[in-house]
């Protein structure tokens, strides 16, 4: 009977013992739950703090450093589209060719030169003499001055390359100093050196033939810019500028532009950010400028442009308008949200060239 109830005692202890590990299997588990539960909110909270130290501290930064600010509006870094062969234009576009032009000591720029359709069964195999030759032939030449990021291999620039081409213009497409295949470092008054330089150079080639500037998004200050210096300090008045989605000036468009959206209703966000412009030794003041103007002065801009808003470019028109004499003189074309043209593609619009044309009172 002993035996038995020990053999009963053993066996209730090994359930014991069963239930025992189970349960400390059970309250390890429920441990290793909760530590995993205790670093979450510690992570979201590192995270989350870490975050809002970034976003005060960036504006503070660009007042002590406005250099900085150049980083976000020369997007020279941002040599899109990659492996391009600059030199080989014409695996992008017809009647092209690569030249080089030393704007100052120790900057060179590159530039595609596309000939006018017209001329492109003469082109084939043509040096760059043959293309500088070309330019008198009567023909408008465009000097285009294309926007903050990329090369003037980007696909829209490309793009006017084909369309405008297509229509009998001449274009000689620069990249600014420090972007692609051009050296120095980009700034506001550089840029100017770079066009004016490119300007007397297609002078010096051109004869009679009309030349215009076209800028777009921030080439559009550039080319108020240089279209300025040479009638106030010259006393010359380029054929025509053609302003292709622009803005008032670099602060008027720092505060538009989305990326500075989630500043706006920051305390200080004009003197820490849009103050720091001019700091940095940034203006692009193509409403003062165009007060100066005479030439004829085309605007175009998209209605669904989401980088700079029309508004924009309505207000420097109506800056133009009110300072210009001949008011016929100034014009402002719109094209409606349906088209799709946003900020980059106008020049994919197949009514371009006869708007321009129209406008320049050209057949």
């Amino acid at each position: 009977m002993r035996r038995r109830g020990r053999d009963g005692d053993n066996g209730d202890s090994g359930d014991s013992g069963g239930d025992i590990g189970r349960a400390e299997g059970t309250a390890g588990a429920a441990r290793q739950k909760r530590a995993q539960h205790s670093w979450l909110p510690w992570l979201l909270r590192t995270l989350l703090l870490t975050l809002l130290l970034g976003y005060i501290s960036v504006p503070f930064l660009i007042r002590l450093f406005p250099s900085l600010l150049t980083k976000f509006v020369y997007l020279n870094f941002l040599a899109f589209p990659f492996f391009v062969d600059f030199r080989r234009p014409e695996l992008l576009v017809n009647n092209t060719i690569s030249l080089y032009l030393t704007t100052e000591p120790g900057v060179t720029v590159g530039i595609w030169h596309t000939v006018p359709s017209s001329r492109g069964a003469e082109a084939q195999g043509k040096d760059q003499r043959w293309y500088e030759e070309a330019l008198a032939d009567a023909h408008p030449v465009i000097i285009y001055l294309h926007g903050n990021g990329g090369t003037r291999a980007a696909s829209h620039r490309v793009q006017f390359l084909k369309t405008m081409g297509a229509a009998d213009f001449h274009i000689l497409a620069l990249d600014y100093r420090g972007y692609a295949d051009s050296t120095g470092h980009p700034s506001e008054n550089g840029f100017t050196t770079d066009v004016l330089a490119l300007y007397d150079w297609t002078k010096a080639r051109s004869g009679n033939s009309s030349i215009l500037f076209w800028g777009h998004s921030l080439g559009t200050g550039i080319a108020t810019n240089a279209a300025r210096k040479l009638q106030e300090e010259r006393g010359v008045q380029v054929g025509a500028v053609v302003l292709e989605s622009p803005y008032t000036n670099i602060r008027d468009a720092g505060a538009n532009i989305h990326i500075t959206k989630i500043y706006r209703q920051f305390p200080g966000f004009e003197y820490l950010i849009l103050d720091s412009m001019a700091r940095a030794g940034m203006f692009f003041p193509s409403d003062e400028n165009v007060k100066v103007l005479s030439c004829p002065l085309l605007i175009l801009h998209a209605e669904d442009d989401g980088v700079l808003p029309p508004k924009l470019g309505r207000k420097l028109y109506e800056t133009a308008r009110e300072a210009y004499k001949d008011k016929s003189k100034v014009k402002f074309i719109t094209f409606p949200e349906k088209l799709g043209l946003g900020h980059d593609y106008i020049s994919f619009n197949p009514e371009l060239p006869a708007l321009v044309k129209d406008f320049l009172n050209m057949k």
